[in-house]
This record gives C-alpha cells, structure tokens and sequence, in this order.
C-alpha cells in the first residue's frame, strides 16, 4: 500500500519520502514500522488531511509539522528540517509534503550539506519526482551558493 502514496519513494531501509498519505496509508506506514512522520505541508491546504496529527499518533507514531510555504521555502525551514532529521537518526521516518517536491529538496539538501553527498547523486531522487520551479531553483542555488562561501 505504500507505493500506491502518491511519489512514494523508500530512500533507504529508515527513510521514506512521498505527498499526502490518506487515512488508510497512514496506517500502512505504522504496519510498516515507520516510529515518525514529518509533514512539510500546510495543514490548512486542500490536499491536507484533516486531523492527521491525531491520526498519526492513533497509529503510534510521532508526528513532526513543520510547514513549509510552497512561494516561499526558507533557510529557517531548511534547518529545522535538518534538527528534525539529525534528532531522529536512529528512527524510521516517513517524510511527506503535498506531492514530495519540498520534501526532495529539504532531502537533497540534507544529503548534500550534512551526509557529504555529492549534488549530482543527492538530487538523482528530486529528477524523479520533478524539476523544481523558479522558486525552488533559487532557494536550492542559494542554499549551496551559501554553503559553498563558508566552506
């Protein structure tokens, strides 16, 4: 049932990332052994599940929000991403946004500046899913441009 969550992807055997889960495959992720969900989305979007938090937690599992405005991804967002990633190392995670197009990123970006990964190999994963917009391309730039300056 997990591949059937819209731009499912399983990173590695503790990391998952995709868009909105509904009801039911919130359930397939507890069944599969996922301990935390982080949501990128906006809770008050369309696509937002209604209650997922407490749905989250009916199943178990932590549940992280961390919104991030699709118009306007920030470098504050992007380290609160990497606290909750780094903070929860040692727990199986399932990462999802609307559609796993901020999530790709945030991971790309993480894979990049905290795992020592290489761009091209980090951001195979987000190809997969889409090609960011002018205004993630921006954010993506400056994020590495900013990374390569203190470097």
């Amino acid at each position: 049932m997990l591949k059937e969550i819209h731009n499912y992807l399983s990173l590695t055997k503790s990391i998952a990332t995709a868009g909105q889960p509904s009801e039911g495959q919130i359930a397939a992720i507890a069944e599969n052994g996922y301990e935390v969900v982080v949501n990128l989305g906006l809770a008050d979007a369309e696509y937002a599940l209604d209650n997922e938090e407490a749905v989250v937690r009916a199943h178990g599992m932590q549940y992280i929000h961390l919104p991030v405005i699709w118009e306007r991804p920030t470098h504050s967002d992007l380290e609160q991403f990497f606290m909750v990633m780094e903070t929860n190392k040692n727990k199986k995670m399932f990462v999802h946004c609307a559609a796993n197009m901020r999530v790709s990123v945030f991971m790309a970006l993480y894979r990049v500046l905290r795992l020592g990964w290489s761009e091209e190999k980090a951001f195979e994963q987000v190809k997969r899913i889409w090609v960011p917009n002018d205004v993630w391309q921006t954010f993506i730039d400056e994020i590495l441009e900013q990374d390569n300056s203190d470097s």
